[in-house]
């Protein structure tokens, strides 16, 4: 066996040893390169892109100011989410919550901002208490339709204005659904001048609120949720919500008699997608920009929808369930739009804000005005 080693001893390069320790140390360099440099790139990254990289998935959650499921209006977060997930490849998923569920119907604003939830669906102009100015980017008596203030929003700059007034709450907006003009609302007596709106208690939100307690009326807010037996009880004496389509699924005609037109007050109302602005910092561009795109999407179809639906359902209110359509006198309606002008001005001088946006919402309005007289309206006299 002592003969055996000594050989062996005798065979072996004197340079293994070394070579091997040499070896080993080359290992451990390339080792710790290699775990500094994923630290390095890990470091440059924000938590969004580490989460995109790493394949995993973001859960958000959206609460809203509809009762969940309701048809058109509380769809549409619903087809945002389903949008959002699909464009992503699954990597940001939406959870919506209905009025009720997380928070009040009034109280997503709030939730977002704070960050309790990442996102809301609702409409800017229930925040008016808030930023006053925040009722041009759903809508204002006697301003701009659907097709008109999508053009204001992204590209007569009311989109930079909209983001400038949410801002200090920490919230990203986006356009997110348009019903088109609105009806007028549903009345227990007829219209026949300003007289009858005297006393009368109407729900009504916006400026056209407002406006109708100037013109001699009692406005009144309240959540969708609760108008039926709002009206019903007698709370108020009239509502108004949005149009055929959703007013049947409603059933206001099963409690009031008249229906009035044209909703002087809401004639081209867009809802918003907000955003809390953290949480849409942290993701990566091109989630970003998947939000965004699904925002424009539902912008869209929204107005598709309520357009294709609604006369079917106003056929039906009227031949089916009876119900009496009047149009606003002219005198009741010019009556309105005096108080909208004197409102405007009187809100301008007293918040900046309000002034700035209003003057860059006139603007568009005249311009736009004067091309569509041209257009739309002279193709609808034509035809």
């Amino acid at each position: 066996m002592a003969q055996s080693s000594r050989a062996r001893a005798r065979y072996t390069p004197w340079w293994l040893p070394t070579a091997l320790i040499l070896l080993l140390a080359l290992c451990l360099v390339l080792l710790a390169l290699l775990v500094m440099g994923r630290s390095t790139s890990v470091q440059v990254q924000s938590p969004g892109q580490q989460v995109a990289d790493e394949g995993q998935r973001l859960h958000w959650k959206m609460v809203t100011t509809w009762p969940k499921n309701f048809p058109g209006l509380g769809l549409a977060p619903e087809n945002f989410a389903r949008l959002v997930e699909e464009l992503s490849d699954g990597r940001l998923q939406i959870t919506v919550h209905g009025a009720n569920e997380i928070v009040p119907a009034m109280g997503v604003f709030g939730a977002v901002s704070s960050g309790s939830v990442q996102m809301g669906h609702g409409a800017a102009y229930y925040w008016k208490g808030k930023i006053p100015a925040a009722v041009f980017f759903t809508t204002v008596p006697f301003g701009m339709n659907a097709q008109e203030l999508n053009g204001w929003l992204h590209y007569g700059g009311g989109m930079a204005l909209w983001r400038e007034a949410y801002a200090p709450f920490n919230l990203v907006p986006f356009a997110a659904g348009n019903t088109g003009v609105q009806m007028g609302g549903w009345f227990n007596k007829e219209i026949n001048s300003i007289a009858d709106i005297q006393g009368l208690k109407m729900r009504i939100p916006g400026l056209g609120g407002e406006v109708f307690t100037r013109a001699g009326g009692e406005a009144v807010n309240i959540p969708g949720g609760e108008l039926y037996t709002a009206l019903q009880s007698g709370v108020i004496d009239a509502t108004e919500w949005v149009g055929p389509y959703n007013d049947l699924a409603f059933g206001f005609h099963q409690i009031a008699k008249y229906y009035y037109y044209p909703g002087w007050h809401e004639p081209g109302p867009t809802l918003e997608i907000i955003v809390n602005k953290d949480a849409y910092a942290s993701l990566p561009a091109d989630l970003q920009a998947v939000v965004e795109v699904a925002a424009r999407a539902v912008n869209q179809d929204m107005l598709d929808e309520y357009t294709a639906r609604n006369n079917a359902a106003l056929e039906e209110l009227v031949e089916r369930h009876g119900v009496q359509l009047r149009a606003f006198p002219p005198a009741v309606l010019a009556e309105f739009k005096r108080q909208s002008a004197t409102l405007y001005e009187e809100m301008s001088q007293k918040d900046p804000l309000f002034a700035k946006v209003y003057a860059s919402y006139a603007a568009y309005l005249n311009a736009v005005r004067g091309y569509h007289a041209l257009t739309e309206e002279a193709y609808f006299e034509a035809r």
